[in-house]
């Protein structure tokens, strides 16, 4: 079992968790508070865990710190030794 990813079971808790944490605010400070239906919860987490994905996978798959480039021209290198020899 990995341990270091985080299930979509506790992004969902933890969303529902701030959402009533800020429902609860609201009725305190004597605002309306936000109707919300189980279904619009679930778009929400949807939503964001694909947004978060999405955002992972394009970070992931393309280099921006001069770090990142520095590994892909060394990953080139040893790719282009390796088909020599």
């Amino acid at each position: 079992m990995n341990h270091s990813t985080i299930g979509a079971d506790t992004v969902a808790r933890t969303a529902i968790l701030a959402l009533a944490l800020l429902n609860q605010l609201l009725a305190v400070w004597g605002r309306e508070r936000i109707a919300l239906a189980e279904n619009d919860v679930y778009q929400l987490v949807t939503v964001c865990w694909t947004v978060g994905a999405s955002l992972a996978a394009w970070w992931k798959n393309n280099s921006f710190t001069r770090l990142a480039r520095q590994a892909d021209a060394w990953r080139r290198e040893q790719r282009a030794q390796q088909s020599k020899g």
